[in-house]
């Protein structure tokens, strides 16, 4: 078999690994900070940032118990938000011995009401609510804000406040409203701050987190992904053992990066299966075979699934519904051709965090079902093994850099496992996975042609069950409604509409309704994330 280069010996962080017994975190030979979940939608926020500022971090649900914490030997612990009141009786607390563990702490806005209530302070109901920018006050600059102005403005999301210092602390830093903004116990470490450095509304919040890795924990900025690679494919030998395995490529960066470390790790022992379910965008089959089996020479087992799974969302309208019976198929697809392959008993995906925290977790609502997640089946007869399961889509992309993929897949948008099947909202059909298609080729196209890919997160098409009137060739026409979505992200969790061009709007519904029979109207989505999702369904 002849070795490309994306695929050949390379470079050196064990990442987590994931079976279908359960979520296994492992050493990575790196300082780690642990963000402890309290139900926050910004707690993978802040862990992009600790990483962002090359520290290793994990995020662990609130509860988990201090012996755990401790044989991670984290280098320090944040106590993210939540939309709880410290002073209600379900409220989310932490093992009791968190606060006495020595290791320095941060708590970010419940987590710092949390640490005053526990610690003998009073915690309730703010004088003045504060939401959104917020004039803020310095009165000690050591350690956490360094050489920063006297007066910043910072990002506020809370209706409780900490009205009392506890014995030890001292406050840091003030709001108009004379709210405490933030409060430090220097002798123990411990530091609270009622803001949210993490987001990009507090311009300034970087720089508070990292005099927090670096002053207070003493952090080393060693996390690279150069370093992840050598133990990642260290892990995944491990992992499988003297067996085979089995990847599921897509042809995405997310399946490409996964397949490239099993393939460092265990050579030919690696079969990629990829499945066309017949909701794959326009070119994209013939792209995948012959950028994996033809250029790389992977051993690629290429199933034209697309019947079975057609067959399977036969009158299914429910998206839920849809991802689950897409991520069944897709298992008995692979467990049929494991068996084929003979002696394969693991399989790999490239699930990724984000997938993770929207499918839902203990502490993090379900945003949406993702097919390699709560899609599985509950009875597998492969095991999983999911080398980037704690990697953001950033960190990934840089280790496809790594391993040599090209850019056509490293800078590929992303595209749901599901594919078009929930992006034609309603039932699935044959014509209209068709219609679809041709307008997705067009949106996809025409944003390649005005130079913006680049700086687009995502740009696609969506079908609409809902018929509108129309005219075409001087005679009435009655056909189904296109939505362009196009959107800026960092990490896909959060998302901003794109303002597109009016010329290349114009050109997108000038072009769609000309050229795709059956549409008669295209409209364009100006909803950001949240409150909306990037995906319709």
């Amino acid at each position: 078999m002849t070795r490309g280069p994306a695929l050949g010996p390379g470079a050196g962080v064990e990442p987590v690994l994931a079976t279908a017994a359960g979520h296994v975190a492992t050493g990575t030979g790196h300082d780690t900070v642990i963000v402890l979940d309290f139900g926050a939608q910004y707690a993978q926020l802040i862990a992009r940032r600790i990483r962002e500022s090359r520290v290793h971090s994990l995020i662990l649900p609130f509860d988990t118990p201090v012996g755990a914490l401790r044989r991670l030997r984290p280098a320090g612990i944040v106590l993210s938000g939540g939309p709880a009141s410290v002073y209600e009786p379900q409220a989310p607390r932490p093992d009791p011995e968190l606060f006495t563990m020595g290791v320095p702490l941060l708590g970010i806005c419940y987590g710092m009401q949390l640490m005053a209530h526990a610690l003998g302070g009073e915690t309730g109901p703010g004088d003045h609510r504060e939401y959104g920018r917020t004039r803020l006050y310095l009165d000690r600059r050591e350690p956490l804000f360094g050489r920063l102005e006297d007066r910043l403005i910072c990002w506020m999301s809370h209706g409780d406040a900490v009205r009392r210092l506890p014995p030890g602390f001292e406050r840091l830093a003030h709001t108009d409203s004379g709210t405490i903004a933030a409060m430090g116990d220097p002798a123990r470490r411990l530091y609270g701050v009622q803001f949210h450095p993490e987001v990009s509304h507090t311009p300034w919040g970087l720089q508070v987190l990292r005099a927090f890795l670096f002053e207070v924990c003493g952090c080393r900025p060693t996390w690279t992904m150069a370093s992840f690679v050598d133990r990642a494919v260290d892990a995944i030998r491990r992992a499988v053992g003297e067996g085979r395995a089995i990847c599921a490529l897509s042809g995405g960066v997310d399946s490409a990066t996964a397949a490239a470390l099993v393939h460092r790790a265990i050579g030919d022992r690696l079969t990629c299966i990829f499945v066309d379910h017949g909701f794959l965008r326009a070119g994209e089959p013939e792209q995948v075979v012959r950028t994996f089996r033809d250029l790389y020479g992977v051993p690629l087992v290429h199933v034209d699934g697309r019947a079975r799974f057609l067959a399977r969302l036969r009158g299914v309208i429910d998206p839920e519904a849809k991802r689950r019976r897409i991520g069944e198929e897709f298992v008995r697809v692979f467990e049929e051709e494991a068996a084929r392959v003979g002696d394969v008993d693991v399989l790999v995906q490239g699930t990724l965090y984000p997938d993770v925290i929207e499918s839902g977790t203990r502490t993090a609502a379900r945003i949406k079902t993702h097919h390699n997640v709560g899609g599985l089946p509950e009875r597998m007869r492969l095991r999983l093994v999911e080398p980037l399961r704690e990697l953001f889509k950033d960190e990934v992309r840089e280790v496809a850099r790594e391993l040599g993929l090209p850019d056509a897949i490293v800078e590929r948008h992303p595209f749901p496992g599901p594919g078009l099947a929930i992006r034609v909202v309603g039932e699935v059909t044959e014509a209209r996975l068709d219609r679809l298609r041709a307008a997705d080729a067009i949106v996809r196209e025409e944003v390649r042609r005005a130079g913006l890919h680049r700086d687009l997160w995502q740009a696609f098409a969506i079908l609409l069950p809902v018929a509108s009137v129309g005219v075409q060739g001087d005679a009435r026409a009655y056909g189904e409604v296109v939505v362009v979505r196009a959107v800026t992200s960092e990490d896909g969790m959060t998302a901003d509409w794109a303002r597109l061009p009016d010329d290349l709007l114009e050109t997108l519904a000038s072009r769609i309704t000309r050229e795709v029979r059956g549409i008669t109207r295209v409209l364009y989505d100006v909803t950001s994330k949240p409150p909306a999702t990037i995906e319709w369904e």
